[in-house]
């Protein structure tokens, strides 16, 4: 496995849950490649940390899909599985969805204005060709109706599903697919802003639900 040159730091105060997120991104982003073996040793020496948190990270990417470890033998970065992302997108699609449902009634004007702004970053993002950026953005967007409707269950589950349809989101929003976000953005917060829980619902889950399962 290539080490790559750079070492990102690591906050000592959050050491598990930063080597799991810096681990998480470096497969997300392709720094490390489907098929790809990752030994805990070689990463333990590119993030500076021991190899017990990088350990316990890979059991986290492997309950998440990100990889797959062989007990006694290997651990290697998961293929775009057809299955695996398809349960992961519709899991994920009925989650938001049903945070909406609990989240619209309890909007206030602030929510919605951060709803707008942030929908803004993600086009301007998007027309830059700045992908990094959109996901960024549009993951602020999607985080604020399940931070509002406060359910825990709803937000443990999008966090081990969602980094599965990280790679698929990236191929959305590098394609003509993904120059429809913005007006599906539009249509979300408006639905939001006149209290239509059923009509914001159904694009929260038709957002998620129509992700494609392949990188094709």
């Amino acid at each position: 496995m290539p080490i790559p040159t750079n070492r990102p730091p690591v906050d000592r105060s959050l050491l598990r849950d930063d080597v799991y997120l810096r681990l998480r991104d470096a497969i997300i982003d392709g720094t490390f490649a489907p098929g790809e073996q990752l030994r805990d040793g070689d990463l333990a020496t590119w993030l500076g940390v021991s190899r017990t948190p990088v350990r316990e990270a890979l059991l986290r990417l492997a309950e998440g899909g990100l990889v797959v470890a062989r007990p006694g033998r290997s651990t290697v970065v998961s293929s775009l599985d057809v299955r695996s992302t398809r349960e992961a997108r519709d899991v994920v699609a009925a989650m938001h969805e049903l945070a909406v449902r609990e989240a619209v009634a309890l909007f206030t004007d602030t929510h919605l204005q951060a709803m707008r702004e942030t929908a803004g970053r993600f086009t301007v993002a998007l027309d830059a060709g700045d992908i990094d950026a959109a996901l960024r953005a549009d993951d602020e967007l999607h985080d604020i109706p399940v931070a509002v409707a406060g359910n825990r269950a709803v937000a443990k589950v999008l966090e081990q599903f969602m980094p599965v349809l990280r790679r698929i989101e990236r191929v959305r929003f590098a394609s003509a697919d993904g120059r429809r976000s913005p007006d599906r953005h539009e249509e979300f917060i408006r639905l939001c802003a006149a209290g239509d829980v059923d009509g914001a619902a159904a694009v929260a889950f038709e957002t998620w639900h129509s992700l494609p399962t392949t990188a094709d």
